[in-house]
């Protein structure tokens, strides 16, 4: 059974070198977070900047909001 998946790998492994002029290219990534994570992130920020509004740290926060909603 091993021998069979070995060569699985390999047939695929060669048929995307393949495809791709001979240079093996890796998987794609799948995404961490949903469209609706983001969202539930920006809102807790939110929440969150209202306690440290007054902070030197809320400007840190403010940018973090403002490139999840570039996500989203």
């Amino acid at each position: 059974m091993q021998t069979k998946d070995r060569n699985m790998t390999t047939e695929t492994m060669t048929e995307n070198m393949t495809e791709t002029g001979g240079h093996p290219q890796p998987a794609r990534s799948r995404a961490v977070f949903s469209p609706e994570d983001f969202g539930l992130i920006r809102t807790a920020i939110v929440h969150y900047l209202r306690e440290i509004q007054d902070q030197p740290e809320s400007v840190k926060y403010a940018n973090l909001y403002h490139r999840l909603g570039r996500v989203a």
